[in-house]
């Protein structure tokens, strides 16, 4: 069944290879980002310029009838919490939990009138785990795992609402902490997989909480390779 699905953020990492795979399974995609001009271009995709710092998401832009949303952007800001300020914190806040609540709600009056439609937020390992220098980070995911949970029971029966808490990525947001074979073997190492997170593993996720999930709402998917609730000996 094709579905027309919002991916904000969709020119790049996770949400360029949600976008590659939706497009895989003969869906149509209205992906919104800073930079459109790097996102895919294809007939069944619409590009809009969207900065999710900048304001109002442009609702005039979308269809009558929406299936899906998947709100992708976030940061990586790692930094000792005695010098955090609050500016960067609010920047955090801002691109993971107030831009998330701008596309909903442009989004909600055609996610209505949608069959069975879902929305997919981010989190991170970090909030669920408790990580050293990932203050800013964990503060702002770990209130975006909280509107998905109050919007999960807020919009029942009619839109499920679910969060991805992916470990690190291989994705250029995550390029600098993966810039040599050698952190690239660190980082696997920490993990009970040997692994590092791969977008199109991630993007999968995506597609069966939009596709393949109806009794799925109100969670928190952990894609970490058993970081968060493993421990070897």
């Amino acid at each position: 069944m094709t579905k027309t699905l919002l991916i904000v953020g969709g020119s790049s990492g996770i949400g360029a290879a949600t976008l590659d795979l939706a497009l895989l399974r003969g869906h149509r995609v209205i992906q919104a980002s800073r930079h459109p001009e790097l996102a895919r271009v294809a007939p069944e995709v619409t590009s809009l310029e969207w900065d999710a710092c900048g304001g109002d998401f442009p609702a005039q832009s979308l269809p009558h009838v929406l299936d899906g949303l998947v709100y992708c952007p976030g940061g990586i800001r790692l930094k000792p919490f005695a010098r955090l300020s609050a500016a960067e914190l609010r920047e955090d806040l801002e691109v993971s939990l107030i831009g998330a609540v701008r596309a909903v709600q442009a989004a909600l009056p055609a996610l209505k009138r949608g069959q069975g439609a879902g929305i997919v937020l981010f989190s991170t390992v970090a909030v669920g785990l408790g990580m050293p220098f990932h203050a800013a980070v964990a503060s702002a995911k770990g209130a975006v795992e909280g509107l998905t949970r109050a919007l999960a029971a807020e919009l029942a029966p009619d839109i499920r609402v679910n969060a991805i808490a992916p470990t690190l990525t291989d994705t250029p947001l995550a390029a600098r902490l993966l810039s040599s074979e050698e952190r690239r073997q660190v980082a696997a190492e920490r993990h009970p997989l040997k692994l590092i997170g791969d977008p199109g593993d991630v993007a999968r996720t995506v597609l069966w909480l939009l596709d393949e999930a109806p009794m799925v709402t109100g969670q928190v998917i952990a894609l970490d390779g058993g970081l968060s609730g493993l421990r070897l000996a």
